[in-house]
């Protein structure tokens, strides 16, 4: 395999095959907290996205020189360092998102998903992988918060970014955009992508293994 073709395989593997919610079932706090809004789960993960890259990028350059006894502690140090800068960047550009995302962006330095990328990816691969492993999974996760703000916010709000999109007779349900909610549609789209996956499985199980051909006696 080509160096550009595993870079766009490292990429793209975040997106679906490996989503890191859908799949992985990896950063489930922010993806039940922070989804009841579509503006919310869109700003969680591309403040998430960033430290993703950010760190991969940085860990992968100074893989060479962090001593294997103390690397978790460095990976650390990193993410806090890149979650401080998306902090204070949100705070002075988009303060009333920033309050209603809370501790959540802080906590961003214990999403496992960050920390697991830097592990078992970035600390073993060059830049350019590092990085390419980076967007898609940020993408991925930015692309799972955002599917489930949207809907639970359609439901539970009966709006869209804060814009109206049903008449004054809907009646929202308000379970959506409560704790309750985010677990009911994670579990729903969570089974949509288990179906997909066995029918791909069956499909090409039939593909390398086809029938055999009856004999004639």
């Amino acid at each position: 395999m080509s160096q550009s073709d595993r870079t766009a395989e490292e990429l793209l593997k975040g997106l679906w095959k490996e989503n890191p919610t859908f799949v992985q079932v990896l950063g489930m706090c922010p993806a039940l907290a922070v989804t009841n809004s579509a503006v919310n789960a869109i700003v969680m993960g591309l403040a998430t996205l960033f430290v993703l890259v950010a760190s991969s990028g940085l860990v992968s350059m100074l893989r060479h020189f962090i001593p294997k006894q103390v690397r978790i502690s460095t990976y650390i140090v990193i993410i806090a360092t890149f979650v401080s800068v998306a902090d204070l960047v949100l705070q002075a550009t988009l303060p009333v998102v920033h309050k209603e995302l809370g501790a959540f962006i802080p906590l961003i330095v214990v999403n496992c998903l960050i920390l697991g990328r830097q592990e078992a990816f970035a600390a073993k691969n060059t830049v350019k992988l590092a990085i390419a492993d980076a967007i898609g999974m940020g993408l991925g996760f930015t692309f799972a918060l955002t599917l489930l703000g949207v809907v639970r916010e359609i439901l539970g709000s009966g709006s869209l970014f804060g814009m109206a999109l049903f008449g004054p007779n809907y009646e929202p349900w308000v379970v959506m955009i409560l704790p309750p909610g985010g677990f009911i549609m994670l579990g729903l789209i969570l089974l949509v992508f288990s179906w997909v996956k066995q029918r791909r499985q069956a499909r090409q199980a039939r593909q390398a293994d086809p029938a055999p051909k009856v004999g004639v006696a």
